[in-house]
């Protein structure tokens, strides 16, 4: 899911990516791996109102830094960073997708992609100002390597920022729980707790141009059983999207 109003053309088409080309370490994201192009539209609906912008810049502003998108996807925000920042670094462990991320920057000199873990990351110490990562933490538990690693390449001075849902609260929450079984808020706000982040819940909204567009981001987020209830209990072309900001600065 993104938000960001900056962004370039980008052809994404529905594939699935030979196991080959997919780092290893990665943890599936199943949403954006197998439907890429419906995850574009997905985060094209997310946050029309700029609210996870402000509040990352209300903490720690980018301008004129050196930015890790962790987890850049199809590269959806790195053009939104590299307007202020002065370098923008993508990671994404999935090959198609950071190809796909590389296309849309290719023209933006100070945008870089590499295909890489988090707990991998192809930098070098004390390197990166912000870090941010965007729908790809919220699981907590498990997520140690990479933090690990965060602190590793991160300066003094700086913040990282991770943008998630938070499944404890909404019908997204709810449908997210029936989804993910496994998955509790509670543990993940402990793991968070103790690894000394701070938090800010987000109220974002998602708001689609179509039926079939909410529809089709409904299938691709929640089994199918979930989804179909998802859209029976939404009107309209909007969701209400409870999400947690956490960071911390090092």
């Amino acid at each position: 899911m993104c938000r960001f109003a900056t962004m370039m053309a980008c052809k994404i088409t529905n594939y699935r990516e030979p196991m080959a080309r997919i780092v290893s370490g990665a943890v599936p994201s199943p949403n954006i791996w197998n439907s890429p192009q419906v995850y574009e539209v997905e985060n094209r609906a997310v946050d029309p109102d700029g609210l996870v912008e402000a509040a990352m810049r209300g903490i720690r502003p980018w301008d004129g830094a050196t930015v890790l998108d962790i987890g850049c996807g199809t590269g959806f925000h790195l053009p939104a960073l590299a307007a202020a920042a002065a370098r923008v670094v993508g990671v994404e462990p999935h090959a198609g997708l950071a190809s796909l991320a590389a296309s849309r920057c290719a023209a933006l000199p100070n945008v870089a992609v590499r295909t890489a873990t988090a707990q991998s990351l192809p930098l070098p110490d004390t390197s990166i100002d912000v870090a941010v990562a965007r729908w790809a933490y919220f699981f907590g538990p498990g997520c140690e390597p990479g933090l690990k690693e965060l602190s590793r390449v991160m300066r003094r001075g700086g913040a990282a920022f991770v943008v998630d849902l938070d499944g404890s609260r909404g019908d997204f929450g709810r449908w997210f729980r029936q989804t993910v079984r496994s998955y509790s808020p509670a543990a993940v706000e402990e793991f968070w707790s103790r690894q000394g982040w701070q938090r800010r819940e987000l109220d974002l909204r998602m708001v689609f141009a179509t039926r079939a567009d909410l529809e089709a981001v409904l299938r691709i987020e929640f089994t199918p059983e979930v989804a179909a209830h998802a859209a029976e209990e939404t009107a309209g072309l909007e969701i209400f999207y409870p999400n947690v900001l956490r960071w911390r600065h090092f």
